[in-house]
């Protein structure tokens, strides 16, 4: 009986088990695995393990979480929150107007994902559809959502959650991504909103967290697409993991949709945490307030997100979105030049010397004549008599190299006086600092950007960038060495016992400002300069101090500050040159950590470059003229200055691509495609950018073809920056067969550097550079040509460089000779030598 008893209720159990339904769902593959178990809570992931080498690492907290935000009434768009700062002031001070229309913005409900009612759940129905297929369903007050799980069978690391909701109740919504997994802070190694922040601890500071990117913001803000450089928030995990969400291409918007500017359209919100404020990657679509949310009953909508699970890092991540999901290469591909970038130097060459075009003055001072082009942007005090010059490397570099009367006479003069009378050479606190970089012509003054302060990193600007370039090309300017002298020592004097700087000074009391924030910019290159120049070993050795300070306090962290007094410092184009300033030490000291800081830094810029969206033939009207979408993409275009501050959020990416010659070097070093993918992709076929007229580009994407406008100096920058990247490209193509010597970055807008203040070598000849735009004809603008002539001047050099993904043919004339039609490769390069 017993036996009977025993086997009948076996049989019980068995049958009662069929009965029920599957309380386990799971999908795996080779790289993947995820494990789903049915809870009185709903369905919730319990395993997520990642395939890292040869092992398997669980994520420690898996979720499987769903949220939707409801608001029956569209949200607030103004801000009802205040933050100080870290000395407890108002942030952002009423000065900054730039700003405080963005902050007030950026803390709207929306932003601060405080709007609406959110809706968290985990799904009560779940289904295995296929292999690694599965589908969730979950019903609320105010819509029916369900959400299908499945592998890219494409890329085995990531999975593709399309969640669709099925609007009953009328109102507003946003769809979140699910919850994939929650990393707790103590595991976190990295994290980043590329465009936004990165680093690796949590900034208790919302003002410097939020504005800056010091840390990472406690609280879980809604980002938005226009300044988001990559849409794939993420987080690395201490034990080697890091899980990212990609946003849908397709769900993007698209900064000129059709016909007008639309860069400000809010399709895609970006967060590293959830509603909950949980560290985890989180998309939301469509954004709450934004038009997209408003649903009727009956309506529906979708929302696809990739996520990506891996055992590599946060920079192997930002690669897979750029490359796989937003098709960098293929974008590449497409860019067709239709001037060369050897063309748009040597007109800018005349645009430059032509006093009427450039907007060149001269203006007397302290009994000097001193000459600085226009500056019609925004100074404090400026009555749109602000004058100021730009890139003294490349003014001199183009003088040396044209040997053209109207520089060497009619502006280097007048450029190097005005650069004796910003220097403060008066007894005090102030000897040998700047006085500004901008002089008033009516008021007769020099200032500053933003007000009457001074700053350390302006010294190693405008002292000692500017004045070691022009030394490197006239090295027996005793005068202009004990200046530059003067500078070195108002930086050692000024320099912090850990080796810092302060961010500014109050030009009236010596009282030190802004402190709450640091000085995490490469301040310490003013004594790189000064060692080069001076040989004095006591500047290296402060510069090596200044340098170890900043690779710990901002390397380390991923914290930088940027060079813009009219954007409050945040972080710009100034961490390219930090890269660049890293690099410089490295080849003086061959310490490798100095080598290793600029590609730490190289890669963080890498976030500050669009990549979205896709590049693509489609046909848009921009002022009246058709053009195809790649000529207009941001993809591959920098910020001036990102975060919730930057100019990008209004204006969009720039086209001075300083770090372009930059990222070269860096594939050169590390042969990370990206370097070199992101460098092309901002140099070539920029023509709806670049004014016809003088070949000079706009500064800002939304400006089009609008030219230099209130910007005429930026002409010497873009020929500094153009410069660099041909040189590197041609370095690097030729393995080193053509090499020149390299000055010192250029002042404020990144790291590029001048050239030909001294022989190079081509083909082991010692060799000097020129520019001659009569002596080399050739008839298709993606060849770009670098001359050259050796020491005896008895042959010259021209150095040819297919500048497009696609083999080209094309006509080429020497000297007035017969055009020879040649053809070079794709990324082609050759070296012609013509005899004298």
């Amino acid at each position: 009986m017993k036996y009977l008893f025993f086997c009948l209720l076996l049989i019980g159990v068995l049958l009662e088990s069929v009965a029920q339904p599957t309380q386990v769902l799971s999908m795996a593959n080779q790289h993947l695995r995820l494990r789903w178990e049915k809870t009185g809570a709903g369905w919730q992931l319990k395993t997520i393990a990642v395939k890292k080498g040869q092992i398997w690492v669980n994520l420690e907290q898996p979720s499987g979480e769903h949220t939707i935000l409801y608001s029956a009434e569209k949200p607030q768009s103004k801000s009802d929150s205040t933050f100080k700062s870290i000395t407890g002031n108002k942030f952002p001070e009423d000065i900054y107007h730039y700003q405080t229309k963005s902050w007030d913005e950026s803390t709207n409900p929306v932003s601060l994902n405080t709007a609406g009612t959110a809706i968290h759940f985990y799904a009560g129905k779940g289904t295995q559809i296929a292999p690694n297929h599965l589908r969730f369903e979950q019903e609320t007050e105010v819509g029916i959502i369900t959400s299908e799980w499945n592998f890219d069978p494409k890329f085995p690391n990531d999975i593709l959650v399309k969640q669709t909701l099925m609007v009953k109740k009328a109102g507003f919504f946003s769809i979140a991504s699910p919850t994939l997994a929650i990393v707790n802070e103590s595991n976190l190694a990295w994290a980043t909103v590329p465009g936004y922040f990165q680093g690796n601890y949590i900034q208790p500071n919302f003002a410097l967290a939020y504005a800056y990117g010091h840390g990472i913001p406690a609280l879980p803000v809604v980002y938005r697409e226009r300044s988001a450089s990559t849409l794939c928030p993420l987080i690395s995990t201490k034990n080697g993991l890091t899980l990212a969400v990609i946003a849908d291409p397709t769900l993007c918007r698209d900064p000129w949709a059709k016909d007008k500017n639309t860069h400000q359209d809010w399709f895609i919100g970006l967060s590293h945490k959830n509603r909950k404020a949980q560290l985890s990657p989180t998309l939301y679509h469509p954004v709450l307030g934004e038009p997209q949310s408003a649903l009727q009953e009956g309506a529906a909508v979708s929302h696809t997100a990739r996520y990506n699970l891996s055992g590599g890092d946060w920079f192997k991540a930002i690669n897979h979105a750029a490359y796989d999901v937003y098709q960098l290469k293929a974008g590449l591909a497409l860019r067709q030049s239709q001037q060369s970038l050897t063309s748009r130097i040597q007109q800018m060459h005349h645009y430059l010397t032509d006093p009427k075009t450039s907007l060149w003055n001269i203006e007397e001072f302290q009994g000097l004549k001193i000459g600085a082009q226009s500056y019609l942007g925004g100074v404090v005090g400026s009555n749109k008599d602000a004058m100021k010059n730009s890139d003294y490397g490349a003014v001199w570099m183009l003088a040396k190299a044209t040997q053209d009367t109207l520089l060497t006479k009619k502006v280097l003069p007048y450029a190097l006086n005005f650069k004796f009378v910003q220097q403060i050479t008066e007894d005090g606190f102030f000897k040998g600092s700047l006085a500004g970089q901008y002089y008033l012509a009516k008021k007769k003054k020099f200032v500053e950007e933003w007000g009457e302060v001074v700053e350390p990193i302006a010294v190693t600007y405008y002292t000692m960038l500017d004045m070691g370039n022009i030394l490197l090309f006239d090295p027996n300017n005793q005068p202009l060495k004990e200046r530059l002298r003067a500078g070195a020592e108002w930086l050692l004097k000024n320099q912090k016992p850990d080796g810092s700087w302060a961010v500014a000074y109050d030009r009236n009391n010596e009282v030190e400002l802004y402190r709450d924030v640091q000085d995490l910019r490469a301040t310490f290159y003013g004594l790189v300069v000064a060692y080069r120049i001076l040989k004095d070993p006591k500047y290296l050795a402060a510069a090596q101090k200044g340098a170890d300070w900043l690779l710990q306090a901002a390397v380390a962290k991923g914290s930088y500050l940027g060079v813009c007094g009219d954007a409050r410092y945040v972080p710009d184009f100034a961490t390219a040159q930090t890269a660049q300033a890293f690099l410089d030490l490295f080849d003086i000291t061959q310490q490798v950590k100095y080598k290793s800081a600029a590609i730490s830094a190289a890669k963080f810029y890498t976030t500050s470059i669009y990549t979205h969206p896709i590049p693509t033939t489609v046909p848009k009207m921009v002022n009246g003229i058709e053009r195809a979408d790649w000529e207009i993409a941001q993809a591959g275009l920098s910020f001036e200055h990102g975060g919730i501050f930057g100019s990008s959020n209004t204006q969009g990416p720039i086209q001075l691509c300083s770090h372009a010659g930059l990222f070269i070097r860096m594939y050169g070093l590390t042969k990370e495609p990206i370097f070199v993918d992101l460098a092309r992709a901002g140099a070539w076929g920029r023509h709806a950018f670049v004014d016809a007229k003088t070949s000079v580009a706009s500064y800002y994407w939304n400006a089009m073809t609008r030219g230099a406008g209130p910007y005429p100096h930026h002409a010497w920058w873009q020929i500094g920056w153009l410069t660099d990247y041909l040189m590197a490209e041609a370095e690097l193509r030729s393995n080193g067969q053509v090499k020149f010597p390299r000055g010192f970055v250029t002042p404020k807008v990144g790291p590029h550097q001048t050239y030909g203040f001294a022989p190079g070598t081509i083909n082991g000849q010692k060799a000097q550079l020129i520019i001659d735009e009569n002596l080399v004809k050739v008839d298709h603008p993606a060849i770009d040509y670098i001359l050259a002539t050796t020491e005896k001047k008895d042959k010259i050099f021209v150095i040819l460089l297919n500048n497009r993904a696609q083999a080209t043919d094309f006509n080429i004339s020497i000297k007035g000779a017969a055009a020879k039609s040649k053809q070079l490769p794709a990324l082609g390069f050759e070296i012609l030598t013509i005899a004298q």
